[in-house]
């Protein structure tokens, strides 16, 4: 899981959600309802930018809105990775916001649980023996 979690606007421009994007390094924003609980309402990601650069949008024109993914797909901290990917498979998405209490506290994409599997492998294989 990543904290924190960089958050865009229902209503913002979808130009402003690519800026984000870029600058956050990230390659999804959670969107959050207008009012100010900071609930999630879904996930706008880097392919849904490309998509409308590719259609020849005008990102100044289109909002948030118009190409949100949704509703996010959660999951509670301390979710096994097998669970995660599972979810994610399922779902046929690559990025799970990661809520307790309702609140959003990090969200993981396919690259987290790739390492955390890479990780978990690289641990259960035997050791090479010492060469003399």
């Amino acid at each position: 899981m990543r904290p924190p979690v960089t958050t865009v606007e229902l209503r913002a421009h979808l130009a402003a959600a690519a800026y984000l994007v870029k600058r956050s390094g990230d390659t999804a924003l959670v969107v959050v309802r207008p009012d100010d609980t900071g609930v999630p309402i879904g996930v706008v990601t880097d392919a849904d930018v490309t998509r409308a650069v590719a259609d020849g949008r005008d990102l100044e024109q289109l909002r948030v809105s118009d190409v949100l993914s949704g509703p996010p797909v959660a999951v509670a901290p301390g979710t096994p990775v097998g669970d995660a990917l599972r979810s994610m498979v399922a779902g046929r998405i690559h990025h799970l916001l990661v809520v307790t209490g309702g609140v959003l506290v990090g969200i993981v994409d396919m690259m987290d649980l790739c390492r955390a599997a890479v990780d978990a492998d690289v641990r259960g294989c035997p050791r090479p023996r010492a060469r003399a």
